[in-house]
């Protein structure tokens, strides 16, 4: 029975030395031991004289971000197109990275290279930064023998979708965090202000104004059961993101119920077609054929109504439909997506139209995020007013009232 060696585990380095000319020299490397890390710096002209493991860990705990993953594509295509070999290429590329949790990765799989894998077969070790269509990507460039112009599609697609991602976080990030600060000092002048103001109107010995007694008893119920309230809006957060992941019917009537929403419902509609057409452009582009397409492309739209209705469109172009009439039964998208695929078709340049309509509507996206907070400022400022407002003229209005008799 054959004993399949056990992989080498890279660590983060950082040291000290002197090169040829006898300068001072610091670094960061990653390697699979100090002895094998000195080694490596002799052969570089530089003579060690301090070497230590990162006390940090990998760039203090800083794992790769997609856009992380992006550039590395990037200049990994960059470098394949300058003719520098594959292996040559991810160690001048682990080297010069600043972040030794991304230096880690690309030599584990520069190790899984020179132990004779693929490139496909090593990203696909790392599930968690290359998911299943980069992973096929890779493969369909290998086999086509043009992995270079692959990855500078792919790495276009990443930094697409990323950019993407963030006006959608733009989007429903400011209005929540404006409401939580407002909930949070809502919280504060209940609990600790409105108090203070109580055991002073109690010396008045007069009957306090409806609004102000509203407050009051709102104040003296948020001290009395608040922390229960915590533990409920905590609770019920933390199960509907349990099952919100792990409940498909669940996720299904979320995401359509979000696309019928006023304001918000059509820049996610929008983000969606965008993913969809970008996604559709590069795996087509790629040489992957549309079947086999449509299949990647459901998982990357972001939204289980679009993922449903994608799939059913593979099943009828698997049947001999035209893409553009599978699209147009799933009543997901507009006549004028509809037509531009449709032209796409006839003119056998569907990975091209697909690009133009994802440009579209990432640009839509784009300006509709930008009207939103537009919108959005003058309404968080009078939630916010009629809040704090309201608490602080609840409080005054006994002072007032004492004035006027005075």
């Amino acid at each position: 029975m054959a004993i399949r060696p056990t992989k080498k585990m890279s660590t983060a380095f950082e040291w000290e030395g002197k090169d040829r000319r006898g300068a001072h020299v610091t670094g960061k490397s990653v390697a699979t031991n100090e002895q094998s890390l000195r080694a490596e710096l002799r052969r570089q002209g530089v003579v060690p004289s301090k070497v230590k493991k990162q006390s940090a860990g990998f760039g203090g705990g800083k794992k790769p971000t997609s856009m992380d993953i992006a550039i590395f594509f990037r200049q990994l295509a960059t470098m394949l197109g300058a003719g520098i070999p594959l292996v040559q290429s991810l160690e001048v590329l682990a080297s010069g990275h600043e972040k030794p949790a991304v230096q880690k990765l690309i030599l584990d799989i520069k190790s899984d290279i020179e132990g004779g894998s693929t490139l496909k077969q090593a990203l696909a070790r790392h599930p968690v930064y290359f998911d299943d269509l980069v992973v096929n990507l890779v493969g369909a460039g290998e086999q086509a023998g043009a992995l270079d112009s692959l990855l500078e599609k792919i790495a276009t697609y990443k930094e697409k979708t990323e950019a993407l991602k963030k006006k959608i976080k733009k989007a429903m990030f400011y209005p929540a965090a404006v409401l939580a600060v407002a909930f949070i000092v809502t919280a504060i002048l209940l609990i600790f202000v409105i108090p203070q103001f109580e055991s002073l109107f109690k010396s008045f010995g007069a009957d306090l104004p409806a609004f102000t007694q509203m407050v009051i008893n709102l104040s003296k119920f948020v001290q009395d059961v608040g922390w229960l309230l915590v533990i409920i809006i905590v609770g019920g957060v933390a199960t509907f993101r349990y099952f919100y992941k792990r409940s498909r019917p669940m996720r299904h009537s979320l995401d359509r119920l979000l696309l019928k929403m006023p304001v918000l419902g059509p820049i996610l509609l929008k983000a969606a077609i965008a993913r969809y057409a970008r996604t559709l452009a590069t795996t087509f582009s790629a040489g992957v054929p549309l079947v086999e397409a449509l299949g990647s492309v459901a998982g990357a739209t972001g939204n289980i109504v679009f993922e449903v209705g994608v799939m059913r469109m593979k099943d009828e172009v698997s049947t001999g439909t035209r893409l553009q009439q599978a699209m147009q039964t799933s009543g997901l998208f507009p006549n004028m997506v509809n037509q531009m695929i449709a032209v796409g078709e006839e003119s056998g340049s569907l990975d091209t139209m697909a690009g133009k309509v994802a440009e579209f509507y990432e640009l839509e996206v784009d300006t509709a995020v930008d009207s939103l907070s537009s919108l959005l400022e003058p309404m968080i400022m009078i939630i916010l007013g009629v809040l704090i407002g309201g608490l602080v003229v609840a409080m005054y209005l006994p002072i007032f009232k004492l004035g006027a008799v005075v």
